[in-house]
């Protein structure tokens, strides 16, 4: 199945090894589920982890690794309808119009209330907790 991930996964994952997002990212590949990816939604996925508060003293070469094995297992889709407006937070409808173009049915996030209203589109919002929870179901 095909997801889309908020930023705020990949920099919960960047900041702590403990957590669901760093879990949920480790297992990649992972035949159950496949990120999505737009060439607007990498663009902000760099910049966000490339800032210094993000790096915490690693080079900027280990996060743009990490993008470069990230888009190697993405799906790179392409956005040819915009949905704007569609959520309370209008730098997230790129992440909607992506999880919608692409047919996925969860945006894995930290922040859900951002996220309200996407089930009129059948996306469920989640956390990178509950999205681990959901997968290991299906194993």
């Amino acid at each position: 199945m095909r997801v889309v991930f908020d930023t705020s996964l990949l920099v919960a994952a960047a900041r702590s090894t403990n957590g669901a997002s760093h879990a949920l990212l480790s297992r990649m590949p992972d035949a159950r589920f496949q990120p999505v990816v737009s060439v607007p939604l990498f663009i902000e996925y760099r910049t966000v982890l490339l800032r210094p508060e993000n790096l915490l003293e690693r080079p900027p070469t280990q996060a743009e690794g990490f993008l470069d094995f990230l888009l190697s297992v993405s799906h790179l889709q392409e956005v040819f309808y915009l949905w704007r407006p569609g959520l309370p937070d209008p730098d997230d409808d790129l992440i909607l119009e992506l999880a919608v173009a692409a047919g996925c049915r969860y945006i894995v996030t930290h922040n859900l209330r951002d996220f309200r209203g996407t089930e009129q589109w059948g996306i469920a919002a989640v956390t990178p907790d509950g999205f681990l929870k959901l997968i290991n179901k299906t194993s």
